[in-house]
């Protein structure tokens, strides 16, 4: 078992770069954690046509969908459904919210919290995330204060959350002064990968979750980042194999890093590649006019170029790594006209911010991450300035 992380049912850690794979049953992960907190991931195609698969995670009868006004038209019935054939005569509770990250707040978190309360839902109720990565974060959070912590299961239907923010357990709600500023860490009882639900996802969203699965070869796995450079064309028409092996992969990497490091005190944080620049980009710009993995992918590149002006890393990685992003259809470089000022102001609250200091995620090399303010912060203003 490597730390972290127990492999079940998997056949091959790496593919080949090129490869043909036929899958037809679910592939198990599970995230490993102390006090008894581990739990499964779910990855495969028509995961939601098995409610057998929920059933071990139900503490009680009375459950909560939290889902948005977008997704709920298109599974909230399936997943109705599935509760009703796993426990008849459940009391069943449906918060739908706003659709965007702009809702990502304090006030329409109290949405879930009405809800709860007004339906009179007790210490054994289970949430159920159903949406993208702002649902889940916004359900996690709402699990982790009602009644001091309740269940909840992950359903992520965006690629960025089955790759990011479905596993780790990092929830939260944004402030106007910043990202992700208030929240806890709080780990579901599960998380159910349904590779079937990216065929509804728009293509702007389906680029964004791409980010995340490129930033996982570019911390931690040089063999899939060239996996990905060979097999990029087939994530961008959907193949489901390529699908499941590159969400597979990500997760993989993740759950063994989250194993590492739960509360984020160290190797964590190498999962922030590129976050600290792209933090700044959303909340200079307003919520949602950028995709998180939008301005993930810019801050990536800034990561590398930096990486590149201390002399750390090769320059062919960042030419690789521009040349993978732009075949992803996302944007390489920040915002016309922000400044380098609007950089530092946001950058100086981030949450990685120690003693004063700025702390980025660089590369030493593909595959090859580190978390460090123990660089020439001049080199990171001379790179803002050239902006």
């Amino acid at each position: 078992m490597i730390a972290g992380i127990e492999l079940l049912n998997l056949t091959l850690l790496r593919f080949p770069v090129c490869f043909k794979l036929h899958m037809t049953s679910i592939t198990t992960l599970k995230v490993v954690l102390p006090d008894h907190r581990s739990y499964p991931i779910f990855i495969g195609a028509g995961v939601l046509d098995q409610p057998e698969l929920l059933r071990p995670f139900f503490a009680g009868r009375q459950f909560c969908i939290v889902t948005n006004t977008t997704v709920a038209a298109l599974y909230e019935k399936k997943i109705y459904e599935l509760l009703v054939s796993n426990s008849p005569g459940a009391q069943i509770s449906v918060v739908r919210l706003p659709d965007g990250e702009r809702y990502k707040t304090l006030e329409t978190l109290n949405e879930i919290f009405d809800v709860l309360l007004q339906d009179r839902h007790n210490r054994k109720t289970t949430l159920l995330a159903l949406g993208g990565g702002v649902v889940g974060d916004m359900a996690g959070f709402a699990a982790a204060t009602y009644q001091r912590g309740v269940d909840f299961l992950q359903i992520p239907t965006t690629l960025l959350a089955q790759v990011d923010s479905s596993v780790g357990g990092k929830t939260g709600v944004n402030h106007r002064l910043g990202k992700n500023m208030i929240g806890a860490f709080y780990q579901p009882q599960a998380v159910l990968i349904d590779t079937d639900v990216l065929k509804t996802l728009p293509e702007r969203e389906f680029a964004a979750g791409l980010a995340e699965v490129i930033k996982y070869g570019l911390i931690a796995d040089a063999d899939f980042f060239s996996w990905l450079e060979a097999n990029i064309d087939a994530l961008n028409n959907r193949d489901p194999q390529a699908l499941v092996y590159a969400i597979r992969r990500s997760c993989e990497i993740k759950a063994d890093v989250v194993g590492q490091d739960e509360l984020e005190g160290g190797i964590r944080a190498i999962l922030n590649l590129g976050h600290t620049y792209g933090h700044a980009i959303e909340t200079e710009m307003g919520y949602g006019t950028w995709l998180h993995g939008e301005a993930v992918a810019a801050g990536m590149i800034m990561a590398c170029e930096l990486s590149v002006d201390l002399g750390w890393l090769d320059p062919d990685i960042l030419t690789r790594s521009k040349d993978l992003l732009l075949r992803s259809r996302l944007p390489i470089s920040p915002p016309p006209g922000m400044s380098a000022e609007a950089f530092m102001k946001h950058m100086s609250v981030d949450k990685k911010v120690m003693d004063g200091s700025i702390r980025l995620v660089l590369l030493q090399g593909c595959g090859k991450a580190v978390v460090t303010s123990n660089f020439d912060q001049q080199a990171l203003v001379s790179q803002l300035r050239k902006l």
